[in-house]
């Protein structure tokens, strides 16, 4: 295997677990929607200059842009919206972490049924290994928090980006990412928007903490690792491109621990050693 497409996984990680650094620096300035959608716009002016600037290739057929929207919706929609909403409305970013971390587990049940894909025993073990180490890295988290009335919005991004996962591995796993992004997004803005209209005040506090937020999204988030994302699903199993979340919640907290100096204790550091040979066995190949 190449040294760099053996690293797109590992970059991949990074770049992701910086969501949730991105959303806790900015969501004190804006509502959610309202910011999602400002970063939607903004990706979609950059990415449109983009295509125009490179000639990039559109679909020509119908159904593929409408595959493709549909899986911008799931994946920026529903993922993140809820991602960010639950947070704003006070759920740790440790448990929203956990409660998507079921991903893989949940991705695993659903790629037999949607894409005919087999999951090995050695694979299951990875899988189960990997959210019991989710579970301790956030487990300090936990605490008595009135949990019910925040993890609905939790569990909604858990199963957009499940069900954005199969869907687009299913309907449209090959398309050009520059292109690709304009259609996904677009969508994903429009809904954004009214969505927000209705619910939000849409003001938003420009501070250099809110700018720096926006801009780290938009160029690092939506950009990179999204593209990346986009570029792992056509390369790799559902499974296999699903397991990688498992590494996220252990990054984000070593990430906080350098920027915010959160603590990590001794049974983080456990599941984040069980998170990564959790991985491991569900991405290597088992029989």
């Amino acid at each position: 295997m190449r040294p760099l497409p053996s690293l797109l996984p590992f970059l991949f990680v990074f770049l992701w677990s910086t969501g949730f650094i991105g959303a806790k620096f900015g969501l004190p300035y804006a509502e959610p929607l309202t910011f999602l959608l400002t970063r939607y716009l903004l990706v979609l002016a950059l990415m449109t200059c983009l295509v125009l600037a490179t000639r990039a290739p559109w679909p020509t057929d119908g159904r593929q842009i409408v595959h493709i929207g549909v899986s911008g919706l799931l994946v920026h929609a529903l993922y993140l919206g809820g991602v960010f909403i639950a947070i704003k409305h006070g759920l740790p970013a440790g448990v929203t972490a956990l409660v998507v971390g079921m991903q893989p587990l949940v991705t695993a049940c659903g790629a037999g049924f949607v894409l005919g894909e087999k999951v090995s025993p050695r694979q299951w073990l990875g899988l189960v290994l990997g959210f019991a180490g989710v579970a301790l890295v956030v487990a300090n988290k936990l605490g008595d928090l009135p949990l019910a009335g925040m993890l609905l919005p939790a569990v909604a991004a858990l199963l957009g980006i499940t069900i954005g996962t199969l869907y687009q591995k299913r309907f449209c796993p090959h398309f050009d990412l520059r292109s690709g992004s304009v259609i996904q997004f677009l969508p994903t803005a429009v809904v954004t928007a009214l969505l927000a209209w209705s619910t939000e005040s849409m003001q938003i506090e420009w501070t250099p903490q809110f700018v720096f937020a926006l801009l780290w999204l938009v160029l690092v988030l939506s950009f990179g690792a999204i593209s990346l994302l986009n570029l792992l699903i056509r390369r790799g199993s559902a499974v296999n491109v699903a397991s990688l979340f498992y590494l996220t919640p252990p990054s984000t907290a070593v990430i906080a621990w350098l920027i915010f100096d959160e603590k990590l204790g001794g049974l983080a550091l456990a599941g984040m050693a069980l998170a990564v040979a959790g991985v491991y066995l569900a991405r290597a190949p088992g029989r």
